[in-house]
């Protein structure tokens, strides 16, 4: 189940909040553990015994790093484990069929597609990927990292727990929670009108930005590869497409970011922002604060500092900068070209730390923005295609290794102009500045009437339409 969803919207969450409000206050995590287990549950109901066992397993660890405190060597022992089970769930469901097909390819070993243990026949290839097992891990190893290094309380309270990890706004997609960003809110929060209000007006922003902007273009981009495959691209559709692709999943993206911050704040959580208007960069390195801040914050946290960060010289540095962007990208996804994006982008911010960076200061700004954005959209056309031939073919049309124009570009331009004059527009702080120039009398009477408008719309959209796809849903 997905926000964006007639059934979310008008079935699951009506139901959820009733339940919700009307619980005491110290029953509702109670109640939201509840609805976040049906909600997963919702499309492979098999897969809650592995929410409920990283629930058990990441509450008992973090209980036995606070007990055995006083034991260092015991205490990060306890949390090695912790992480290892994370990873070795992580590995096994997302990563078990890449690494045993490469294994194939590289040493003709066939591992087995199953065993049978006490009568029990366990499949071992091709199993579905739990949904949001990549956010939900690494939120529950950042748990007990965090207690050990006293940067978050321990959580006694196993309901108070399970309702962190299983918390359904966030549950799929994100942003990736830290345990104490939200660990007040968890024991102590207050559900008032004023969040109630906020964080349905920050969904109804996302729902549209989800369902009128990314749906919008998303087409476009599907005709360009289709275009690709049958010999038929031209430098100008390949750009189109890989723009469609870039606006697609900025606005997929950040407008479910939005829909769960808008939850979480009607549910009495504050989470932190995912995105700060990542077009509007003026190199690949502020793109990266921009971008999916959570991820990247999560990574510089938990994985570039204590490998050194930039301590320890240049060799260090930029060992420590390949083997985070290496994680990065194999944790989009278990295929060559999210390792291949991931690596694209380390040599980019190696480059700009390293070559570029006195260069960039004198460059123009409009020259710099040009710049991150090719290199953006064209690592958004490596993400995109996961057959690395394809993506060598497009990338070399996109290049000058097609002809230039074709009349049916002028057409698709001509009937995409404005939703791409939109998108470039939506993109940008321009509609924020311009609203918050508004007396605040104007901006009260013209909020519920944009959210509603926003809410039917969307709606409308969604029950004439069968185009409503979720990028990072396989995530």
């Amino acid at each position: 189940m997905v926000f964006s969803s007639l059934t979310f919207l008008f079935a699951y969450l009506p139901l959820t909040l009733l339940v919700y409000f009307l619980a005491p206050l110290k029953w509702r995590n109670l109640v939201l553990l509840a609805v976040s287990l049906v909600f997963y549950g919702w499309g492979e109901p098999v897969y809650i015994t592995i929410m409920v066992l990283s629930i058990l397993i990441d509450y008992t660890h973090g209980l036995l790093v606070e007990k055995y405190r006083a034991d260092d060597k015991k205490a990060r022992r306890f949390v090695a484990q912790s992480v290892v089970f994370n990873l070795l769930l992580l590995g096994f469901f997302k990563y078990w069929d890449f690494l045993a097909d490469n294994l194939f390819l590289l040493t003709g070993l066939n591992l087995p597609a199953s065993l049978t243990l006490l009568g029990v026949t366990i499949h071992l290839r091709n199993i579905p990927l739990p949904i949001g097992i990549s956010f939900f891990t690494f939120q529950t190893m950042s748990y007990t990292i965090d207690v050990y290094r006293r940067d978050a309380p321990v959580q006694r309270n196993i309901v108070n727990f399970g309702a962190f990890v299983t918390m359904f706004p966030q549950l799929i997609a994100g942003p990736i929670v830290k345990y104490k960003t939200v660990a007040e809110d968890l024991d102590h929060r207050a559900n008032t009108a004023e969040d109630f209000a906020l964080g349905a007006c920050r969904f109804c922003v996302g729902l549209a930005k989800k369902v009128l902007l990314a749906n919008s273009i998303g087409a476009q981009w599907d005709a360009q590869l289709a275009a690709q495959r049958a010999g038929e691209l031209t430098v100008a559709g390949g750009w189109m497409g890989l723009l469609a692709f870039g606006f697609q999943i900025y606005f997929d993206f950040s407008g479910y970011s939005d829909m769960a911050i808008g939850l979480g704040r009607i549910f009495g959580f504050h989470f932190n922002e995912n995105f700060d208007y990542p077009y509007l960069s003026a190199s690949v390195t502020e793109f990266w604060r921009r971008w999916h801040m959570s991820l990247t914050s999560w990574f510089r946290e938990y994985l570039y500092i204590p490998l050194g960060g930039n301590r320890g010289g240049t060799a260090k540095t930029l060992r420590n900068i390949l083997i985070v962007w290496f994680c990065t990208g194999f944790w989009h996804g278990a295929s060559w070209n999210f390792i291949l994006w991931g690596l694209y982008f380390a040599g980019w911010l190696i480059l700009e730390k390293y070559v570029l960076k006195g260069v960039l200061a004198k460059t123009p700004a409009w020259v710099k923005h040009l710049y991150t954005l090719i290199v953006v959209f064209v690592g958004w056309g490596i993400f995109a295609m996961e057959d690395l031939s394809v993506c060598g073919a497009y990338l070399t049309n996109c290049f000058g290794g097609a002809p230039l124009w074709s009349a049916l570009d002028g057409y698709t331009l001509r009937s995409y102009a404005v939703t791409f004059l939109v998108l470039i527009v939506a993109s940008t702080d321009l509609g924020k500045r311009c609203w918050q120039r508004l007396p605040q009398r104007v901006r009260q009477v013209l909020t519920p009437i944009l959210m509603l408008l926003a809410l039917i719309v969307s709606t409308a959209y969604l029950v004439d339409g069968s185009y409503n796809p979720f990028l990072y849903f396989r995530f």
